[in-house]
């Protein structure tokens, strides 16, 4: 689709919380589903297998067909506006740029470095495999404005090639890393680095509200939470791997009955970049038996709609509390007779063989989440 859907640009700053509104769009999955392209499926967790050695300049982001929320920044002087995912499963900012000329990029609106005057090439290229195609672009430096937060000499990439299909139906220009800077491509320093080391923010956190069932009022706060986008209290966990925002499940629930699966230990990385809730393979079946759902031609798991309110809750045990997902969390209502159900296979498992859940939008609609890189921890909320 060659016209983005306009979304409001102007940040809302008020007491120290920088908000960037995020609207929340059909996925790319299903917009090419509507084309006639069926993507084969694509293990979420394979983009966490790569970049081992900080020197390296690839990195995979295979789930993104499945993302949804997106908001706006702006890049160069003057500045030129861009919808960028917000993605903490990967580091790097990337835009589309005039050195595209493939139709995913012709489809977007591109950055013009020959049109900002703080604009610096570096020189570097740089490869980004995705399941079904591929992004080659090459590294620049400029000045970048993340919800009024404005960052001097920032590493960016621009697109210079981008084949397939994955690209042309997104609704954004480029995504925006929020993970660690030891998984960034090409050793580059990631914006959340940046506004550290630049002093511009209150407290070095950021946090996500996603709205559910396609409301708007998603919005990605910096430098300090939100209250009123909360209930309760925030229950803290420690990252236990500084690459992406991974951390412990020691336990999992259904209709309050613990399983055992994680009684030796579960990892899960929260990911605003997958949709999905994702379950390790060898564990899919069982959660599927005891949801009662089935398979369609498309590889999903189908619920009878009529039957949702009898359904099981699921729930993971994390540092000791239990975050619910109720059946109107994780099953996906799309106007048919059957409803999709939200949680996807996980084949890969974490890098200290426990077993890997990704914890996608399915889990973060549900819960107001925290990033804390001070503290090196998560926290999560019931959201409002």
């Amino acid at each position: 689709m060659k016209c983005l859907v306009a979304v409001l640009v102007c940040a809302v700053l008020a007491e120290g919380v920088v908000k960037i509104p995020l609207q929340k769009h059909k996925s790319m999955r299903e917009a090419l589903r509507e084309k006639g392209i069926e993507l084969p499926y694509q293990d979420p967790a394979l983009k966490y297998q790569a970049n081992e050695f900080a020197g390296s300049a690839n990195m995979y982001i295979n789930n993104y067909a499945d993302t949804t929320y997106y908001g706006a920044i702006s890049i160069g002087t003057p500045p030129q506006s861009f919808q960028v995912l917000f993605d903490t499963g990967s580091a790097n900012l990337w835009v589309d740029s005039i050195y595209c000329s493939t139709q995913a990029c012709n489809a977007h609106t591109k950055f013009d470095p020959r049109q900002s005057s703080t604009y610096s090439a570096k020189g570097q290229t740089f490869y980004l495999p995705y399941g079904a195609g591929s992004l080659y672009g090459t590294f620049g430096y400029d000045t970048v404005n993340v919800g009024g937060i404005v960052i001097k000499n920032q590493e960016i990439g621009l697109s210079t090639n981008e084949p397939g299909q994955n690209f042309v139906v997104a609704k954004f220009d480029g995504i925006l890393g929020l993970s660690y800077p030891y998984i960034s491509a090409g050793g580059e320093t990631p914006v959340m680095d940046n506004m550290i080391s630049q002093n511009l923010l209150g407290a070095n956190i950021f946090a996500f509200y996603l709205s559910r069932e396609g409301q708007q009022g998603s919005v990605l706060s910096f430098g300090e939470v939100d209250n009123s986008l909360y209930q309760g209290q925030i229950s803290w966990t420690p990252v236990t791997s500084e690459t992406y925002w991974q951390i412990g499940v020691q336990g999992f629930e259904i209709n309050g009955q613990e399983t055992g699966w994680c009684s030796r230990g579960c990892q899960s990385i929260v990911d605003t970049g997958t949709s999905s809730l994702t379950a390790p393979s060898q564990l899919l079946p069982y959660i599927m038996q005891a949801i009662g759902a089935q398979q369609s031609q498309y590889g999903e798991y189908m619920v009878d709609c009529s039957q949702i309110n009898n359904l099981p809750t699921l729930s993971f045990v994390i540092s000791g509390v239990a975050f619910q997902l109720p059946p109107s969390a994780y099953i996906i209502q799309n106007g048919y007779q059957s409803c999709s159900v939200g949680i996807t296979p996980t084949y890969l498992p974490s890098r200290d063989g426990e077993p890997l859940w990704i914890f996608g939008d399915v889990f973060l609609r549900e819960y107001y989440s925290v990033y804390d890189r001070t503290n090196n921890r998560v926290g999560f909320a019931s959201a409002a």
